[in-house]
């Protein structure tokens, strides 16, 4: 057997060795055309000879006849050298035949200039679940934590606005905080990136403050005062006003209708009357309607029958007249002509100086000077707006507490002549120590109201008589309130049982003020 076949029987044998034709053994590397003078220029080189094997190569196995197989292009059985393989033109045998095969470029056999094989594809590997051995407890792995990444200065400070927007992965996140451990530059720019980050994730309401329009007025009117003042009391109004329009500017036809539950207490029972946010505006129209007759403005309701006589209709009269005359209910177009007219009350009583203020306003069966009519209509304004915010599910904050505590002191001068109007009605009973009323002007029995916050303040509410005068001396009882709580309690959105009051003292007094300020309040 020549040596030439036998290295053709082992490139033939190659895939079995591990080995694939570009270990050098292939026709490009010396090894191609072995015939006798291969032999001797291998000796000659120190290279092994066509009867060797190569070192670190594995001896071609044997076939189990005495003798070695022949691939494509090798010797056949008798030893002539076979059919050359396929070359890179498709015909067989291109490279010449003889001893040994051809001397072609095919790898893994000689003969031909053929192409190299198709990779081989590992077989696929065995999942755990399919051995049958058990799956690793997950409550043994315990918490892995990150094994911080060896990353450098430069790619670790391109990581600081991914850190400081949390967007690092978690051995990022451990490589990064360790980096700001030694680095004094990279701990300063990520403190002001997350400084950064804080002013982009605001956890306030992107409402705007209340006060801050008032703020920004009286800048303006510190550096140059108006020529036409809006007059102290009247500020409330123009402020609460201005706050319900802003509420209402954005408002769509499906808000417009959202049914609003009106609340007041009428002869101590919890009473109320189902509307719309439209119907609610067109409330508020009807009852400054009574402010604008009386400054001489035209009245909205002059046209609805029966709503243009004050004197024999109050709030709750007007407006059911303007519901009843409305052919449809109230939608949005009702809110331009509230507002104009609530300009209107504003304009007029900033020209008349202030001087206009104990003109008395008719509400029916009583009537309010000008100054406290305007603080009722803003106390009303405010009210109805919290209900308007309610029924669209919208924040709504209180007023500004100077304004909250004019509204508060108004309340609180109108109790002593509810307590009378309630006793005259059998709703209360006179002190037991005290069966008469007191002469006007005289010190009598007196109730101390402590409101809390910033619109507090104390009030001394004597209780025998309307034109009696509060005495600390002749103090009885203690009632505590917060601010923002009365005012719900004289609107008629919290019954006297439910208010949170702090009291000492005579109980029936302290009953007594409390259904009285729920008294005040109407539609």
């Amino acid at each position: 057997m020549s040596g030439a076949g036998w290295f053709d029987r082992f490139e033939t044998h190659d895939d079995r060795d591990g080995h694939d034709g570009r270990d050098g053994y292939d026709g490009r590397d010396g090894y191609d055309g072995y015939d006798g003078r291969a032999g001797e220029e291998a000796r000659r080189h120190g290279s092994p000879s066509p009867g060797e094997r190569p070192p670190g190569r594995r001896p071609p196995e044997d076939t189990g006849s005495g003798e070695r197989e022949s691939g494509p292009g090798g010797p056949d059985a008798d030893g002539h050298g076979g059919a050359g393989g396929p070359g890179n033109d498709g015909r067989a045998g291109t490279g010449p035949g003889g001893h040994g095969g051809g001397a072609g470029d095919v790898q893994g056999g000689a003969g031909g200039d053929g192409p190299d094989p198709a990779p081989r594809i590992p077989t696929p590997r065995a999942s755990v679940e399919d051995s049958g051995l058990p799956l690793p407890d997950l409550a043994d792995l315990g918490d892995l934590a990150p094994v911080p990444l060896d990353l450098s200065h430069d790619v670790l400070k391109s990581l600081l606005g991914a850190w400081a927007l949390a967007a690092c992965s978690a051995a990022e996140t451990a490589a990064v905080e360790e980096h700001l451990g030694g680095c004094g530059g990279c701990a300063d720019e990520a403190r002001r990136l997350r400084e950064a980050v804080g002013l982009l994730h605001q956890p306030e309401s992107l409402d705007l403050d209340p006060s801050l329009r008032t703020r920004v007025l009286e800048g303006c009117l510190s550096r140059r005062p108006p020529r036409i003042p809006v007059p102290d009391w009247a500020a409330p109004y123009d402020a609460e006003t201005a706050r319900l329009d802003a509420l209402l500017q954005d408002f769509g036809d499906a808000e417009w209708h959202a049914p609003v539950r009106l609340r007041w207490f009428e002869a101590d029972t919890a009473t109320s009357r189902r509307t719309t946010v439209a119907g609610v505006i067109a409330h508020l129209l009807s009852v400054d309607g009574l402010t604008a007759t009386a400054l001489g403005l035209a009245d909205p309701l002059a046209e609805v029958a029966g709503a243009a006589d004050p004197g024999t209709l109050g709030p709750a009269g007007r407006t059911e007249a303007f519901w009843r005359a409305s052919h449809f209910p109230p939608t949005r177009s009702v809110r331009g002509p509230w507002r104009e007219q609530s300009h209107g009350l504003v304009r007029t009583v900033s020209f008349t100086g202030g001087h206009a203020g104990g003109l008395e306003v008719p509400y029916g069966d009583f009537a309010l000077p000008l100054h406290d009519a305007m603080l009722d209509r803003a106390f009303e304004c405010w009210v109805h707006a919290e209900d308007i915010a309610e029924a669209v599910d919208y924040p709504y904050q209180p007023p500004a507490p100077r304004h909250l505590n004019r509204m508060i002191d108004l309340a609180a001068r109108l109790l002593p002549a509810v307590l009378a109007e309630r006793r005259r009605a059998g709703l209360s009973e006179p002190g037991r120590r005290t069966p008469h009323l007191v002469p006007a002007g005289a010190p009598g029995r007196s109730l101390r109201l402590e409101i809390e916050g910033a619109a507090g303040g104390e009030w001394l509410i004597p209780l025998d008589s309307p034109a009696a005068v509060g005495s600390a001396d002749l103090e009885v009882a203690h009632v505590a309130l917060d601010g923002v709580e009365f005012c719900r309690l004289a609107a008629g959105h919290v019954s006297p049982e439910d208010a949170a009051v702090g009291q000492g003292g005579d109980r029936q007094a302290i009953r007594d003020v409390l259904y009285a300020a729920a008294s005040l309040s109407r539609m």
